[in-house]
């Protein structure tokens, strides 16, 4: 029986990406000339790691080309070699080449090769390695004409080698990469099963190998565990002299079944041999789900432990309540069982709090990549910038971060970009040459605020504004003061880069921005000063698993309407209300003209009040537009579970989702931007509302 490794692709990919986003962090840290010992270990471990693990489970592409930026690692800490410039950048590519390479192994895809055949050339062009006669070597070369050696290694781990995070079975791979190997196994020190730990290895192993290299490559693979094992290295007569075996692929002995011998109790249990083939070009790779999504989440002791106490609570709290129940109903049994649910209450709120704080995880996972792009985006523009990082131990839903990266890489591609000056720009401005960009997060209310800032030269608000002009947005009448200005790069195709460029002027705009971020029910703001810089405010809610709502009835049903998108509630005066076209009604609000929704005409409701000043009107806003909801009456405000229709029925537009009452009854969550397009509220192929202007409104 051969051990089915696929089941530990998926924390395979997940140690190493994060082991690469170690060593990015590192290799960012790295100062040639002055670059500390211990960073250049740390980066070192985590490509042996990831050399070792992929080897392990036959992904040759990632253990060849993890074996050559090793080498040059390898130098550079023994300090044969002095890091420049040239090695850092070349390793930042690497760890970029070993991301795309894992990634299509996780997807089931045969990996591209071409970035990391490139690479490889690069790093032997460094470390000597003439390719030409590299290749000339490999067809030339005859395993009659290599010297072939035979070593036996003795390998006894200290019982407490697991709890050090190693694993024999990877270090047997990386010997069968040297040659042909036969494995012993030794299994007279496994205690009887009451004394038996699952943390503690009892095995021991003699390797015979048979191999070109010399025995300090062998020495290289057992470098890890020196302290945590008995290690003898022997060099021996040639086992393998008669072995015709033709076969390419490495055997690698794995455990089957060990059998101890009843003789001796130190004769070795041979242990059957089950080959761990190398994936062949082409071959798929099982994994359970895409890269893009991460399927697993660490949680802190502390989340558990206090998630425990918690159902612990509850526990005693239903036994309270079961025993009040078993009791003759008095005055008396009342009031207790008043304050058991009181008590019930408390507690599963308690246990819903920590529930969701198992999903929150520090924004540092966001922040994380900043360092990497800021740093490549600089030297592209020949500008110094200094990235601050505040706050990055705020935590924030899981889901809410995956989708929030995006629009902060494009927000900090524009400050790079478009808000700081060049070295030359900012001195002539009295500047320090070196710009600074901060990204600050921390909570605020039940939401969480993220800022993006820079000390640049600030929106350019003439620009902005004659740009606007151009594309028809605004006239040139129209007095706008600063902050209107501003709010006109959120408009659709609005750009005023002059260049297109792979960092920005592309058309794919602010208004994706703010869409994406208003998609998770959130909001984006932007403030400005010439000369002194910009920041972009996000405000988003901790989680989308659960909604601050307002219920309101129409008709018979109720609805709910996210929080965050009310402006205001009111009773409406029908002296301010015209028509616009033939079913239109619009409300003139101070100096705005709000259109008005009648949910019960969109929803198909019957028995609703249709008489505008006998209704109430809630002023919401979607994509920096106001539009008023005519409802009969506003109930309570709460905190609502959300389920999706779309995984548990089908997709409804109008409908973000729904929740379950405190009475039973399902209330479905009201999707303002959906509600506009169903109404046809909207210009087709725009994002403007069909309401005509206000001269035609006050005309009529």
């Amino acid at each position: 029986m051969s051990i089915d490794l696929s089941q530990f692709f998926e924390v395979f990919f997940e140690e190493s990406f994060e082991g690469l986003d170690a060593m990015e962090a590192e290799l960012l840290n790295l100062v040639p000339g002055e670059e500390d010992l211990e960073t250049i270990n740390t980066i070192f471990r985590a490509a042996h790691s990831i050399k070792g693990g992929s080897g392990t489970f036959g992904f040759n592409s990632v253990s060849d080309f993890t074996h050559v930026l090793e080498t040059l690692l390898d130098q550079i800490r023994e300090g044969k070699r002095e890091l420049t410039a040239e090695h850092v950048n070349l390793l930042l590519k690497s760890v970029d080449c070993l991301r795309e390479l894992l990634r299509g192994l996780q997807a089931e895809q045969e990996p591209n090769l071409d970035e990391a055949i490139a690479l490889r050339i690069k790093f032997e062009q460094i470390l000597g390695v003439d390719q030409a006669e590299k290749n000339k070597l490999e067809v030339t070369a005859s395993p009659a004409q290599l010297a072939l050696n035979t070593y036996q290694i003795d390998f006894k781990p200290h019982h407490h080698l697991f709890k050090t995070g190693n694993e024999p079975l990877y270090m047997i791979s990386e010997l069968a990469e040297l040659g042909d190997l036969e494995t012993q196994a030794f299994n007279n020190e496994i205690p009887d099963i009451a004394d038996l730990s699952p943390d503690d290895c009892f095995l021991s192993w003699r390797f015979f190998l048979n191999t070109a290299k010399d025995e300090s490559a062998i020495r290289e693979i057992f470098e890890w565990v020196e302290d945590d094992a008995d290690i003898t290295i022997a060099l021996c007569g040639g086992l393998f002299a008669d072995d015709d075996d033709d076969d390419d692929d490495a055997q690698i002995t794995t455990p089957d079944v060990i059998e101890e011998n009843p003789n001796s109790t130190s004769a070795p249990a041979v242990v059957n041999v089950a080959a761990v083939k190398p994936i062949k070009k082409g071959t798929a790779v099982k994994a359970s789900t895409p890269a893009a999504e991460s399927t697993s989440i660490r949680v802190g002791i502390d989340k558990v432990d206090s998630l425990i106490n918690m159902v612990g609570e509850l526990v005693i709290t239903q036994a309270m309540l079961s025993q009040i129940g078993q009791q003759e109903i008095t005055e008396a049994t009342i009031a207790s069982l008043q304050e058991g649910l009181a008590q019930l209450a408390h507690n599963t709120r308690d246990l819903q709090e920590n529930v969701m704080r198992i999903r929150m995880l520090p924004i540092s996972f966001v922040f994380s990549r900043f360092p990497r792009l800021v740093r490549d985006i600089s030297q592209k523009l020949n500008k110094q910038v200094e990235l601050k990082l505040l706050g990055e131990q705020t935590e924030l839903d899981k889901t809410v971060m995956e989708k929030i990266s995006d629009p902060m890489v494009h927000l900090v591609r524009n400050s790079l970009d478009h808000g700081l000056e060049t070295v030359e720009q900012r001195l002539a401005a009295g500047k320090d040459p070196v710009g600074t960009v901060t990204l600050n997060a921390f909570h605020q209310g039940g939401n969480i605020v993220i800022e993006i800032m820079d000390d640049g030269q600030g929106l350019n608000t003439v620009k902005i504004k004659q740009k606007a002009v151009a594309n028809g947005l605004v006239s040139e009448a129209d007095e706008l003061d600063d902050d209107e200005i501003n709010e006109l790069i959120f408009m659709p195709g609005f750009s005023t880069a002059d260049e297109v460029s792979d960092i920005s002027g592309r058309g794919v705009g602010m208004d994706v921005v703010r869409r994406n971020i208003q998609s998770l029910n959130g909001s984006v703001e932007v403030s400005s000063a010439a000369g002194v810089g910009s920041t972009f405010t996000i405000r988003l809610p901790l989680t989308l698993a659960i909604l601050d709502g307002q219920l309101v009835r129409v008709a018979k049903h109720t609805y709910i309407i996210p929080l965050i998108s009310i402006v205001e509630s009111l009773q409406i005066d029908i002296s301010k209300v015209s028509r616009v076209g033939k079913d239109l009604d619009v409300l003139r609000l101070r100096d705005e003209y709000i259109p008005i929704l009648r949910l019960y005409s969109i929803f198909n409701h019957q028995g609703a009040i249709e008489t505008l000043d006998k209704t109430l009107l809630v002023v919401v806003e979607s994509d920096n537009q106001k539009i008023g909801l005519l409802v009969d009456d506003l109930l309570s405000q709460q905190q609502v579970v959300i389920k999706s229709l779309e995984a548990n029925y089908q997709k409804v537009d109008g409908v973000s989702g729904a929740t379950i009452l405190g009475d039973g009854r399902v209330s479905l969550i009201v999707d303002i931007s959906g509600l506009i397009k169903l109404s046809g509220l909207r210009k087709p192929g725009s994002q403007e509302l069909i309401i005509e202007s206000q001269a035609n409104l006050e005309a009529s």
